[in-house]
């Protein structure tokens, strides 16, 4: 496995609810089929069916995706009951950019491997602030090879609450809690869009889409709201969401970003599942069913409401 940090430090790793009869075709048996505007101009069918079987997914990223992402991911997907989840391969980097996973030799390079050999159903990527080659680089590789496979883009949460990597002044200064919602918004506005432009360019140019988006920054801004509104049990300030100024994730935050990316590997709903390892093995009171629920409920609301997330979208 090849890791390298280069800034931060590794962060550790029930009811199902009575929801319509429609919706319930979806998650669980039907097949939907929807048309989704791959360039802005052009549409593709897509056939959309909740995942039953275990992937084989391929993680490259950095600290705010590889260090916790693939282990909860697994997790979760034996809590829904799905046989066979493998982790092929995790590249760390960190502060990385997807090139940066790309540029390892090749002889060293695991998902390059992986891709040739087509042993992933599903790459995950996340890259910091700016999308680059890296991720047509590594798309373009796996559809060689597997020409079935989704590449899942993971958009997340500004570090330190500031538009610059690497950070600049003095980040003990950085104050989570002082942060307004809607400046929040603003400052990760052009983020996300920078990010969609760039994946719907390129699914055009394949004329599929190959690239998903787990909308995890924009999940993680919702939360935030409502810990404002002090509508989160067990958590009091936008700043216990963080272990440390540049906005590395405490374990509700580790749960809530990988809640977002099962929905999206797994194209189903993580409501209901049970409490995750990565907050029962806190023992803490307060991250608790409740808490779960409401981050599961979070992390669906922010999937089928991202149009390039590969899911029917709500209204």
């Amino acid at each position: 496995m090849h890791d390298v940090v280069i800034f931060g430090k590794a962060l550790r790793k029930n009811r199902i609810p009575l929801i319509g009869a429609a919706l319930l075709v979806f998650l669980f048996c039907g097949k939907v089929s929807i048309h989704a505007d791959v360039a802005g101009t052009t549409t593709s069918n897509l056939s959309i069916e909740p995942i039953t079987t275990g992937l084989r997914v391929f993680t490259c990223g950095n600290s705010f995706h590889a260090w916790f992402v693939p282990e909860i991911l697994q997790d979760m997907a034996q809590g829904a009951g799905i046989k066979g989840h493998e982790i092929v391969g995790v590249s760390k980097i960190g502060g990385s950019r997807a090139i940066q996973h790309w540029d390892v030799p090749d002889d060293k390079n695991e998902a390059k491997a992986a891709l040739r050999a087509g042993k992933a159903d599903v790459l995950t990527l996340a890259c910091m602030l700016q999308p680059d080659d890296g991720i047509e680089k590594f798309a373009e590789l796996g559809q060689q090879y597997n020409p079935n496979i989704r590449v899942v883009l993971q958009e997340f949460w500004i570090p330190s609450d500031k538009f610059e990597w690497p950070y600049k002044g003095d980040i003990s200064l950085v104050n989570f809690d002082a942060s307004s919602i809607s400046d929040l918004r603003k400052m990760h506005e052009p983020y996300f869009k920078g990010m969609d432009d760039y994946v719907r360019a390129l699914n055009a140019k394949w004329g599929k889409q190959v690239l998903f988006v787990v909308p995890a920054g924009q999940a993680i801004l919702n939360l935030r709201e409502k810990i404002v509104a002090g509508q989160v049990p067990g958590i009091e300030k936008q700043s216990d969401l963080f272990a440390d100024k540049i906005g590395h994730p405490r374990p509700p935050l580790e749960a809530l970003v990988s809640y977002c990316n099962f929905a999206v590997v797994y194209r189903r709903s993580p409501v209901g599942l049970p409490l995750p390892a990565v907050l029962a093995r806190e023992h803490n009171p307060k991250w608790n069913d409740q808490l779960n629920r409401l981050l599961q409920e979070i992390a669906w609301d922010a999937v089928t409401h991202h149009p390039l997330s590969g899911l029917p979208q709500q209204p």
